[in-house]
């Protein structure tokens, strides 16, 4: 990380990019979506100002321990493997990251999200609404427990079935400050057939996938996972950018 002065004397950040050989390209011939919405010329990166460092306050205290629970809903327990994942939001120079806010979102265990135009005939639980939140501490850690997500069909392509994984929004200190991505499990057999996965440049897959971990695995209770989230520099985590828009 960098620094340059602006006009008033403040001193604004400005971060090393991470090399083209790992950062994942707008369009992927194997993601059909990319096609219609990447643009057709070359992003320009823009330099922080005072709009991107300064801004409202998210509200941490609005966020409540509940939150991070995706297990228990409408006063019931939902059905499949209970997961804790936890980990870190570091920045490009390993410094965490505190009081950032995630938002997560996903599938049930059985594949089937929450939402009008999942109509795909697995079932719902009345108990799993896939959707949860929680701010990291002063060392940047974050962890919630959830069931994981079961694979599910999609219309890229004829059998087009996507990997298990988790949807993350981080938001910074302003509303700008937004980045999304999505965490995958280790070892999934549908990672050479999915093309958003494979959009990722092959040097760098590995920071989307989680690590499991028996030291924090919950004996008769969850399976654990850890997953890291570097926010920008050469470790960059694979994120959607701006002109992605949302994935399935």
């Amino acid at each position: 990380m960098t620094g340059t002065t602006s006009s008033g004397g403040l001193r604004l950040p400005r971060y090393v990019r991470e090399s083209d050989a790992t950062r994942t390209p707008l369009a992927f011939p194997g993601y059909r979506s990319t096609g219609l919405r990447a643009p057709l010329r070359t992003p320009v990166d823009l330099p922080h100002r005072l709009t991107e460092i300064t801004g409202p306050v998210l509200g941490e205290d609005r966020v409540l321990p509940r939150d991070s629970d995706l297990t228990w809903r409408s006063d019931g327990e939902a059905q499949g493997q209970r997961i804790l994942v936890y980990g870190r939001v570091l920045d490009s120079d390993g410094r965490p990251v505190p009081h950032a806010l995630l938002e997560v979102w996903q599938a049930n265990a059985g594949g089937r999200y929450r939402h009008v135009v999942d109509n795909w005939p697995a079932p719902l639980d009345p108990h799993f609404d896939g959707l949860g939140r929680v701010m990291t501490d002063s060392l940047g850690r974050y962890e919630f427990l959830t069931i994981k997500p079961g694979a599910y069909p999609w219309g890229n392509h004829h059998n087009a079935w996507r990997p298990a994984h988790i949807h993350f929004s981080l938001f910074g200190r302003a509303f700008t400050q937004r980045l999304v991505t999505q965490m995958y499990f280790p070892d999934d057999p549908l990672f050479g057939q999915d093309p958003i996965f494979n959009a990722i440049p092959a040097a760098a897959r590995h920071r989307a996938i989680s690590r499991y971990s028996l030291e924090r695995t919950q004996d008769n209770w969850a399976l654990a996972f850890e997953w890291d989230i570097v926010l920008r520099g050469a470790d960059q985590t694979p994120f959607e950018t701006d002109d992605d828009g949302d994935v399935a």
